[in-house]
């Protein structure tokens, strides 16, 4: 048997306050073997990032490794001296992290940052040095790497940033790769490509890894092994097929079930929650850390002493941290969450006819000399949301979602075309010209809870102060009454109307900013991308939550996003987008089968799916998105199209195509033949049971 590259054995890290010690981790084993990809999931504040840092032996100064060891080919990392951990750090175990600008010099050449690992890790020359930076940064499948080294980080897209990262912590080839996160700031297609590029280059150079996420598809797809963890501890582990088809413990099971596979429907087969809220480190119950949350919790069972990880009955590679394991039926049907009728869609609501918004900006940008260029941010947007219907738009980061948002809002006005709020024109009225009920009318929940939300201010007072200014309630009795009111709505406790932000986790201050857009009982709620920031498991009670409010206040959703399960979990009616035309528009059945305009078939190919029977066209598109200033001719899409050879004399290069409905209600904006779309296979298939 090979040894293990890394070996951690009852790990337990604590972090020293003045007012008490704060266990991180406790009790934590994994085990990585040469060339293995281990997963390691988790909500936020579970200790995912702190096992890496364990790792890494770079816990700060309140961080501390109280019991435990980890090994590193043989060598105990925690009775390393400093020089000893200097050789290892960087060129055998080398760390990405999530954010690329934190890991980049933004006053450095990056052929420069490159170089810098071999030469200081190695000793090799400069010369030698940045042979291999261009070596690894082709590697990585950058296009144009001489370019690429001679340019700063800024003059990158997030997508190449995150892959220069990686290029880096390949440069000394090391035997171990820690990744924490390190897609979730970027597009679902570049995050494709880059899981891609991580598989592929660690079966080139060898290296295992510790891939850290809490996305289940995506760990389904780079993984050999799955280690589950929950406030602290190791809850399961075992390999993919083990995990996924056959788990063995309530809190992975409450995960998968709180997920938007594929045949959940938020009418039919809603999601389903995990119940009560992640306990704080000082505040863990006795016994099973899970058991305040699980379904199958005992009493006078479960919340006694200490409870150790138990190898599987006929799997010794598969352990849980439950009791009851052997108990629970896992074959049982899951207990379906509560089915809602489907609201019927009603009167027309908003309209969009043409719409276009295109800025002028100075060539030199930085100095503001040269000819003016113009950016096509939205160009001729059609579409019609009706009451009570959820509109998802979808599509890569500067393909326009945003734009179209803010001149909706009146935070920016159109520069052609209209748009009509129940038949009036509101499209050239800025956001400070327009009428108080127009603004209560259009209301807007923002990617980040945690911006939108005065931090001196309590919360009571954040949802008052929007009722003043939609003129809700004679007086401040009126508005506290109807503050407590929308708290209920939004499902949180009226105790929470004296608290303020810092006091409220990232799904609670989400909820806060939902209750604050339906102050003046919006009609039209632009979602952009509102659970994107939040855990998996309050990512449903947030979603389910919007439908719910939804149902009640017949509020048309216009939902932006690129996270295509949720999309495909929540919506009515889909637009794709793509440097700022509408690629696709139809019902989310329409969209979600063939035939599919070809940017819609590659976003569905990249979208992970954590469900083992699920097999997938493998799609993985070339390139960034083209820059809004300087536009590909013809088609948008035709320098990252795989169909464009389908297409006789070079049409796709040299006209827009034309918008055709391929079926009722359904429009592809494609020069494909009709034949060529009814041959298109389906993205996604679902094995047979």
């Amino acid at each position: 048997m090979a040894e293990p590259i890394l070996e951690i054995d009852k790990l337990s890290i604590s972090f020293f306050t003045r007012l008490r010690e704060i266990p991180a981790v406790m009790d934590f084993s994994a085990k990585i073997m040469p060339g293995e990809a281990l997963g390691l999931v988790g909500e936020s504040g579970c200790g995912k990032s702190t096992v890496a840092l364990g790792v890494m032996q770079d816990l700060g100064v309140n961080g501390k490794i109280v019991n435990g060891s980890i090994m590193y080919k043989g060598r105990d990392l925690c009775t390393m001296t400093s020089e000893e951990l200097r050789d290892i750090r960087g060129s055998k175990i080398a760390m990405i992290y999530q954010e690329p600008m934190a890991s980049l010099n933004p006053a450095m050449k990056i052929g420069q940052q490159l170089a810098e690992v071999p030469m200081i890790h190695e000793g090799i020359s400069q010369g030698a040095a940045m042979k291999r930076a261009l070596e690894v940064v082709t590697d990585v499948k950058l296009p144009d790497p001489q370019r690429i080294l001679g340019s700063y980080p800024h003059q990158l897209s997030g997508g190449q940033q995150q892959r220069i990262v990686i290029a880096m912590a390949l440069m000394s080839k090391p035997d171990l790769l820690i990744l924490d996160e390190p897609t979730t700031a970027l597009d679902v297609t570049v995050e494709a490509a880059v899981v891609e590029l991580v598989k592929d280059l660690g079966k080139k150079y060898g290296t295992s890894m510790l891939f850290i996420s809490h996305n289940l598809g995506l760990v389904l797809e780079t993984c050999d092994r799955i280690c589950v963890m929950y406030s602290g501890e190791a809850v399961e582990r075992g390999s993919i097929e083990d995990v996924f088809d056959e788990m063995q413990h309530p809190y992975t099971q409450a995960l998968f079930r709180s997920i938007p596979l594929p045949g959940a429907d938020k009418n039919a087969r809603p999601l389903i929650a995990i119940p009560g809220n992640f306990p704080l480190p000082h505040e863990r119950p006795d016994g099973c850390n899970f058991g305040p949350r699980c379904d199958y919790f005992e009493a006078g069972r479960c919340d006694q002493g200490f409870i150790p990880m138990e190898t599987v009955h006929g799997n010794d590679r598969h352990q849980t941290r439950c009791l009851r394991h052997e108990e629970i039926d896992w074959n049982a049907p899951l207990e379906l969450g509560e089915q809602k009728v489907k609201g019927e869609p009603g009167p027309v609501v908003l309209k969009m006819d043409n719409l276009k918004k295109y800025y002028e900006v100075a060539a030199n940008a930085l100095f503001g000399g040269g000819d003016k260029k113009v950016v096509k941010a939205n160009e001729t947007l059609s579409f019609e949301a009706r009451e009570s219907e959820t509109l998802a738009i979808v599509g890569e980061s500067g393909c326009g979602k945003s734009t179209f948002a803010k001149v909706l809002m009146g935070l920016e006005t159109a520069t052609d075309g209209e748009i009509l709020l129940d038949n009036k024109a509101i499209g050239n009225t800025r956001i400070e010209d327009r009428d108080t009920k127009t603004i209560a009318d259009i209301q807007m929940v923002f990617q980040n809870p945690f911006d939108t939300l005065n931090p001196s201010m309590t919360v009571g007072r954040q949802i008052m102060r929007a009722l003043e200014i939609f003129k809700v309630g004679k007086n401040d009795k009126e508005r506290r009454q109807r503050m407590l009111e929308l708290l209920d709505l939004v499902k949180l406790p009226r105790a929470f109307a004296d608290r303020m932000p810092r006091q409220l986790s990232g799904g609670q201050k989400q909820r806060v900013g939902i209750a604050r857009a339906f102050a003046g009982d919006a009609r039209i709620v632009v979602a952009d991308e509102p659970v994107s920031a939040l855990d998996v498991s309050v990512q449903a009670a947030v979603t389910d939550l919007l439908m719910e409010i939804q149902r009640q206040h017949k509020t048309t959703l216009l939902f932006i996003s690129h996270d295509l399960s949720i999309v495909r979990y929540l919506s009515d009616r889909v637009m794709v987008m793509y440097l700022g035309h509408v690629v696709e528009l139809g019902s989310t059945d329409q969209v979600f089968s063939p035939p599919y305009h070809p940017y819609t078939e590659a976003l569905l190919s990249a979208v992970p799916i954590a469900d083992t029977s699920v097999q997938k066209k493998h799609i993985v598109l070339e390139g960034d998105i083209p820059s809004a200033m300087n536009p590909p001719p013809g088609c948008p899409f035709q320098t990252r199209c795989r169909w464009k050879d389908k297409v006789a004399g070079g049409l796709c290069e040299k006209e827009v195509p034309p918008v055709r409905h391929v079926a009722d209600g359904h429009q592809i904006k494609c020069h494909l033949s009709d034949a060529e779309l009814a041959n298109m296979e389906p993205v996604i298939k679902i094995a047979a049971e």
